[in-house]
């Protein structure tokens, strides 16, 4: 029976399959050349679309998480600061000063000079921005105490506008600027450091702005019954005055601020309670600079992924934009002639030349901006602020205070480019095959269908799974051959995938112990020269001081049992935290946070994990009753990773980041974890740090480095 299949085999070939295999190659090739354009164009259009989508998604996300981010830390921070004994002391003593001043006469040479400044400094920009003639008089305080403010700590001030908060005592003798100049550096210090644009401190009951960090023209105003009366900041204070609830905060919307020079600004106000009233109201000045800065990723579109065309906006409730448009800050000109082609009232387009912004001029009503204001969540094309389909992805924020909608669009022109390249190229070739196709499909498909259709039967079986099929050889010529040794073919498959199952385990087991599984994956599926570039990860070197001392005179098992037992540690921890390790030379550790896989919190693991190897080091060195510490160096960053090798892979880093994280743990202290400023930047609110100063590191000079408090 086993000479059987040899016997057939050996028989003649009675017709040449030469000119039959040349037409089954021009049909089959044609028909899987038009059937693989077909379904690659609509698999690579569907494919790419839904990239897109993914892509707009996550950095809108990104981006609405950042900004609920700040405003949740501004509520803390105000809130606080409303509640500490310096504000309240401080609102306590500014209100009896300005009691008092208003109790006194006011100089008609003081209101004279006082008239005087507003109109030489101040109302010509008003009258500008506003685009008409107002009189002076009706922005000049009315009350004793604001002309008196106003005289000492603006109009005689003598630092620059600007820089006016640096004035702490006015000299004049009055009870106002002796607690000013308690309290005014302190409320100064506390601005500078949360990052507030200005400080203002409001009797609750009066309205009057009885303090303000950087005195501007509302200091000394009333905002029941002065000239910003009705201004988000006087809303503001109007919604907390009335609130003895130590936990309240009033957040109004950004709106045009005359006295911030006509820029945007929104207001957050805190009550301040002093045995359980409610005296003045704490109120923090937010510019829009803080927010523009994370929706346009500080105008670098190209290198966030938004191509030529894409942007993230923020619109309010009034569909006006809360942050810059690309097109404005890229082509004026270009920006202009797009808002009048879309036929935008002729006084919007004034008020954005006039102001310098489109940020709450600009208005952007389309079928995205109105799902995210409503709370909805979604993709999909649409028409955008310029009239052009584009696809986007929108959303709401969850800010309590103000209802904001998120959009991130690219326009559907450049998204499908490539699709456009691919459908000219695959009709050329589609039409090329049909015509070949036509010509030599009928005298073939007699001639092979039936063996062919065995023989793709018997493969399809075969396939899934069923190994004791057989085809029938019906003819004598090279599919006859074919047929036989497929026969042969699959007895030695089946017999051999066992083994064969056996080693990919073993060799998927053996991948993933040296690379990460996503570059594993890619360098399955055939992709060569893996290199990428991570916008911002943390990496870590650590190292075993005095090892090589140590081990000097040890038995060379013990040392490999001494170190791998802590490295084996440390794999541990980090594969806890979500930490990536690249590699080990000798008793030295490298590990990185945030990639492959992107993490918000990679510098926050990061510092956990070199705590984790801190007293897992000091466990180690009492286990086995030796003299170890481990050093650590921390550092945040651009990094660039890839595969090098051919024969033996390693998946390793590049960049400046690596390497000043390196000298961070070469020029640390023994037993401790030192840091560059990117990693304290990031992690000083949530771990106590020690700056060390300005160390010299090899090839970068002076740096500065912190240790963390263990």
């Amino acid at each position: 029976m086993p000479a059987g299949p040899s016997h057939a085999a050996d028989r003649p070939i009675r017709w040449g399959l030469t000119v039959k295999v040349f037409g089954a190659l021009l049909l089959l090739g044609g028909l899987a050349v038009l059937a693989t354009s077909i379904l690659g164009y609509v698999r690579a259009r569907d494919a790419l679309e839904v990239s897109i989508y993914h892509q707009l998604t996550v950095a809108r996300q990104t981006k609405a998480r950042q900004i609920e981010e700040h405003f949740r830390t501004v509520r803390k921070d105000l809130m606080l600061l409303a509640q500490s004994r310096m504000v309240v002391e401080a609102t306590r003593g500014f209100r009896t000063a300005v009691e008092q001043l208003d109790r006194e006469p006011v100089a008609d040479g003081l209101r004279r000079a006082v008239e005087a400044w507003y109109e030489a400094h101040y109302m010509p920009n008003v009258r500008r921005l506003l685009g008409k003639d107002v009189p002076a008089i009706d922005y000049v305080p009315t009350a004793p105490s604001g002309l008196y403010l106003q005289q000492h700590y603006i109009v005689e001030n003598p630092h620059p506008p600007g820089r006016r908060d640096l004035l702490d005592d006015a000299h004049d003798g009055s009870d106002y600027s002796r607690v000013h100049a308690i309290d005014h550096p302190l409320l100064r210090g506390a601005a500078v450091l949360i990052g507030f644009d200005d400080f203002l401190i409001v009797d609750a009951k009066s309205g009057n702005v009885i303090y303000g960090t950087d005195k501007d023209a509302e200091f000394g105003t009333s905002l029941q019954r002065g000239p910003y009366r009705g201004t988000n900041l006087a809303a503001a204070v109007a919604r907390c005055a009335g609130r003895a609830d130590a936990s309240a905060t009033c957040l109004e919307d950004f709106a045009p601020y005359l006295p911030s020079n006509g820029e945007p600004n929104a207001f957050m106000a805190a009550p301040v309670i002093d045995e359980g009233a409610v005296i003045g109201v704490l109120v923090a000045q937010l510019s829009i600079a803080a927010i523009d800065r994370v929706v346009t990723g500080g105008r670098r579109w190209r290198q966030e992924g938004f191509g030529a065309t894409g942007e993230a906006y923020l619109v309010g409730p009034d569909f006006l934009l809360r942050s810059g448009g690309r097109l404005f800050h890229e082509d004026r000109e270009r920006y202009f002639a797009a808002l009048q082609a879309e036929g935008e009232p002729a006084e919007e387009i004034a008020a954005i030349k006039r102001y310098g912004s489109p940020v709450l001029h600009q208005r952007i009503d389309t079928q995205a901006t109105r799902a995210a204001l409503a709370g909805l969540e979604g993709t999909g094309r649409v028409i955008g602020n310029y009239g052009k389909p584009t696809l986007a992805s929108w959303g709401p924020l969850e800010i309590p205070g103000v209802r904001w909608g998120l959009v991130a669009k690219i326009e559907a022109a450049e998204a499908f480019a490539p699709i456009r390249q691919l459908e000219r190229d695959l009709l050329i070739v589609g039409g090329l095959t049909l015509v070949a196709v036509i010509a030599i499909g009928g005298w073939l498909s007699r001639s092979l269908t039936g063996p062919l259709r065995d023989l793709t039967a018997g493969a399809r079986r075969f396939a899934a799974g069923d190994g004791s099929v057989r085809v029938a050889a019906r003819s004598r010529d090279e599919i006859g051959q074919l047929c036989l040794a497929f026969n042969s073919m699959v007895e030695d498959i089946s017999t051999k995938n066992v083994v064969i199952e056996d080693k990919n385990r073993e060799n998927e087991a053996l991948l993933l112990n040296v690379l990460p599984a996503p570059i594993a994956n890619r360098l399955r599926g055939g992709e060569q020269g893996i290199a990428d570039g991570f916008a911002n990860v943390t990496v870590l070197f650590a190292d075993l001081v005095g090892f090589t001392e140590l081990t000097s005179e040890m038995p060379p098992q013990e040392v490999v049992t001494l170190l791998n037992g802590l490295f084996t540690r440390f794999d541990t921890a980090a594969q806890e935290l979500g930490i990536e390790k690249i590699k080990t030379v000798g008793d030295a550790y490298m590990a990185v946070c945030g990639m492959p896989n992107v993490v918000d919190d990679h510098a926050e693991r990061m510092v956990r994990m070199a705590i984790r190897m801190v007293h897992i080091a000091r466990e180690h060195a009492l286990e086995h009753r030796v003299s170890m510490q481990v050093r650590v160096g921390i550092n945040s960053g651009p990094v660039v990773a890839g595969v090098i090798g051919k024969s033996k892979y390693i998946y390793d880093l590049w960049g400046d980041t690596v390497n000043l994280a390196s000298r961070m743990e070469s020029t640390g202290v023994p037993g401790a974890i030192q840091v560059t400023r990117s990693v304290y930047d990031q992690l000083k609110r949530k771990f106590a740090f020690e700056p060390r100063g300005a160390i010299e590191v090899k090839g970068k000079g002076k740096v500065e480095a912190w240790l963390l408090k263990l």
